[in-house]
């Protein structure tokens, strides 16, 4: 059970990774017909007893629609002729997901806008006023 390290306090077991391989997709020759080059990897997420409560959840809404129901994340990698090629490259993209994750977001400092901004703001208010005021039907007398 080696341990795959993910960041200095977080690191996962290569247990908890199911992959699976299948026929890649698309335009070929007599090789593609016959390997399993494809690569779909699949790790829950929810049931991980190696990853925080709150990264899971950033981690939740970073994946979208690649998490399902059960909080399964599931990744596809097909780029590479190569079946190793496509594992490490879908196993990296595992790792940045949930290096991501483990960034807690800042908060925002709501601001007001100063008392010249709002000056500014009814200055040009009155101006534009002023233009469509003069917009109007040409009388002629």
């Amino acid at each position: 059970m080696p341990m795959i390290p993910v960041t200095r306090s977080i690191s996962i077991d290569s247990d908890e990774l199911d992959e699976s391989f299948t026929r890649s997709g698309g335009a070929g020759g007599q090789h593609v017909n016959t390997t399993d080059s494809a690569v779909i990897l699949r790790f829950d997420v929810a049931g991980s007893p190696n990853l925080p409560e709150a990264v899971k959840a950033r981690l939740a809404s970073l994946a979208g629609s690649r998490m399902t129901n059960e909080g399964v994340l599931v990744l596809r990698s097909e780029g590479a002729r190569s079946q190793l090629l496509n594992r490490q490259e879908v196993r990296d993209r595992l790792l940045d997901l949930i290096r991501e994750a483990t960034i807690v977001p800042k908060k925002r400092r709501p601001t007001k806008p100063s008392k010249a901004a709002k000056a500014r703001r009814v200055d040009a208010k009155k101006g534009r006023s002023t233009v469509k005021a003069g917009r109007g039907r040409v009388r002629v007398e």
